[in-house]
């Protein structure tokens, strides 16, 4: 009882803004104080990609928690944990297209058509944007309940895309021990929403989510 009162508290959500903007702050930070190792650029796209994955495996995580602990509260969260992984996504591309590209936006388009595992990235990223623009209650008013529902599934492939991408660019170094940790935990998190499907199927009753689809996607 004490945790489900403390997640409705008033200053709860603010608390989660906070932490969900520390590792942005300590990349900053890490920059400005030159302690991003021996190639700066590539430490800064990597861990914005491994955010990325975080927060997005975060965000997938929310409705299970919530319905195993039986804790409504947690869908309080769940928004803004999706777009924080939509900040962070676009962190990594932006680092990518300045720190490796110049900004040159031909070479770019280039890059993407010719390196399968940035052609992927990229279409996650595409896919994640219509996901973020339409996280608000005016977009999902206008779009309707149903509408919403569905294209916000999305995010199901953007994670499959996340994690493909995360394989391909470990595969030139043969080091993938952290692509099955994500892997095994997104397995996890889709699997149980799979689960959770055919059984409401099979007894025929409705979603299990319980919440408006203004409380958020996943």
């Amino acid at each position: 009882m004490g945790a489900a009162k403390a997640l409705l508290h008033p200053a709860a959500k603010p608390a989660v803004f906070l932490l969900a903007l520390l590792p942005f702050a300590w990349l900053v930070y890490a920059a400005f104080t030159n302690n991003l190792g021996a190639n700066p650029a590539e430490h800064l796209i990597r861990s914005l990609g491994d955010w990325t994955l975080r927060f997005l495996c975060l965000t997938l995580a929310i409705t299970p928690l919530r319905v195993v602990t039986k804790t409504p509260a947690l869908a309080r969260f769940r928004r803004m944990l999706g777009l924080f992984t939509y900040f962070y996504v676009v962190l990594h591309l932006l680092g990518y297209a300045w720190f490796d590209m110049g900004l040159d936006f031909a070479d770019i388009a280039k890059d993407i058509a010719k390196r399968p595992f940035i052609l992927v990235g990229f279409a996650g990223f595409v896919l994640l944007t219509p996901l973020a623009a339409t996280s608000f209650n005016r977009a999902i008013k206008a779009l309707g309940a149903r509408r919403w529902q569905l294209l916000h599934k999305l995010v199901y492939c953007v994670a499959g895309l996340g994690i493909l991408h995360f394989f391909w660019m470990r595969a030139g170094k043969n080091n993938f021990a952290e692509v099955a940790v994500y892997a095994a935990i997104l397995t996890v998190l889709l699997g149980w929403r799979v689960v959770q499907f055919a059984r409401l199927r099979s007894a025929g009753a409705p979603r299990a989510s319980g919440q408006p689809p203004s409380r958020a996607r996943g």
